[in-house]
């Protein structure tokens, strides 16, 4: 029997002059008045969450001089999974101006680092 091989989706940036790796990025602000210094930005709101959480890629991505085009994989983590399908097109709306549709996986998971946070991000980008 020969062998198979599966070919998901994935691309080759072996000629990108640099890589970035994010660390999750949850939808958080500066707070002074909290313990942490920093509170979550709409608590319980998924979609609110879903739209914050991205905004601190661009942030992240403008820092070290790149786009969103220059985004090669999306790790999406979440307490609510059927909430952030549902949802999913306030992904599509960041995302789709980059032209652009980096691998993506959706991870279930118990609690994310704040009982208040439903999403985290974890993406990689090369340029």
């Amino acid at each position: 029997m020969g062998s198979r091989r599966f070919h998901g989706p994935g691309r080759d940036h072996s000629g990108a002059s640099k890589i970035l790796h994010f660390s999750g990025q949850v939808a958080l602000e500066p707070d002074a008045n909290s313990d942490m210094g920093v509170s979550v930005v709409h608590a319980g709101d998924i979609r609110g969450q879903m739209q914050a959480a991205p905004a601190n890629i661009d942030a992240v991505l403008r820092k070290a001089g790149m786009e969103r085009s220059d985004i090669i994989s999306l790790r999406f983590f979440t307490t609510d999974v059927d909430g952030f399908l549902a949802n999913y097109d306030a992904y599509a709306e960041w995302i789709g101006p980059a032209k652009t549709r980096p691998p993506q996986s959706l991870l279930g998971v118990n609690r994310l680092v704040l009982p208040e946070l439903l999403v985290e991000i974890e993406a990689t980008a090369a340029g």
